[in-house]
């Protein structure tokens, strides 16, 4: 994999107050970070807001109310940080009669570069693309598209790399490789922000994790500060067996329960331990011989996860 040259100057993103709406809709409200090089994960449920921000920290979108600062210059309007800007919608935005390799190198040539030619080969080396780039982008997987989206993002050797749901239609041998280029681009100082409601797919990546709930900033931090978090919120089980009066009696002296329901569809359980409480259930049936018909968290939901941070 060619290695692009390491971008000389680290940027920094920084956002103040910054609300977006669209007439009686507010998308984002009052959302203040600053983000330094390194990969930092937007996280939230669809519809939080997370594709507004990416789209105002790309200079598409003008805040409408708050400002939106790369390297202390207004991101909208502004060709000069466009320059320094990659970024690759979540939404299809490649030209199907083009081949890849036209897609890219024509990226290169609207930015103006001196090798047009060099600059798209060394993009498409660095997604793996070389062997399919003179094929049409119409017969590619959706995972190739992703990946030539990338290169054509990439191929300016920008210092701030926006992604939406950058791994959508990826094989795992593809977001393997991506995800090993997007260490890659974080460690040479590029700030590098991925958009995505898949908490696990930032796990072994992202360091800073900014979540976002209906349009608000609702927790930010580590990784693995937020994870764990995420990870010791009351979780709620529903519960079904062969005996549900008596395995509900026996799961009242477990100490990670916080209460039992007992109802005509089974059992309504509440707990700080997920774990601990999943073996535990097990060793209460095995012990008083109930047989277990259904296990099933009930508020595991993203949108369940993240109202939770919203009120820690």
């Amino acid at each position: 994999m060619t290695a692009p040259a390491v971008s000389p100057q680290p940027s920094a993103i920084r956002l103040s107050n910054v609300s977006r709406w669209y007439g009686n809709i507010v998308a984002v409200n009052d959302v203040s970070f600053t983000l330094a090089p390194g990969v930092t994960g937007l996280l939230g449920p669809n519809g939080a807001g997370k594709t507004t921000i990416l789209h105002m920290m790309a200079g598409l979108l003008r805040p409408s109310a708050g400002t939106v600062l790369i390297d202390d210059a207004p991101a909208a309007g502004n060709p000069l940080v466009y320059r320094k800007v990659g970024l690759i919608p979540e939404r299809e935005s490649v030209h199907d009669y083009l081949s890849g390799w036209e897609f890219v190198r024509a990226c290169a040539r609207l930015h103006a570069l001196p090798d047009a030619d060099a600059a798209a080969h060394r993009a498409i080396d660095q997604v793996d693309m070389a062997a399919p780039q003179h094929r049409r982008i119409s017969t590619y997987s959706k995972g190739m598209k992703q990946r030539i989206k990338v290169a054509g993002a990439l191929v300016h050797d920008p210092a701030v790399l926006l992604l939406d749901e950058p791994f959508n239609g990826m094989d795992p041998r593809q977001r393997l490789h991506m995800l090993d280029v997007l260490r890659q681009l974080g460690q040479q100082g590029r700030v590098i922000v991925i958009s995505s409601h898949i908490l696990e797919e930032l796990n072994d990546l992202a360091t800073n994790i900014l979540v976002m709930v209906s349009g608000r900033l609702a927790a930010s931090g580590h990784f693995r500060e937020i994870r764990r978090l995420m990870t010791d919120r009351p979780h709620t089980f529903h519960i079904k067996s062969s005996d549900d009066r008596r395995l509900a009696a026996a799961l009242l002296a477990d100490q990670s329960v916080f209460s039992v329901e007992l109802g005509g569809d089974g059992i309504v359980i509440r707990t700080g331990e997920r774990g601990t409480l999943t073996r535990n259930i097990a060793r209460a049936a095995r012990d008083t011989k109930i047989r277990l018909t259904e296990i099933r968290p009930t508020d595991e939901s993203l949108e369940s996860v993240f109202a939770y941070l919203v009120a820690k």
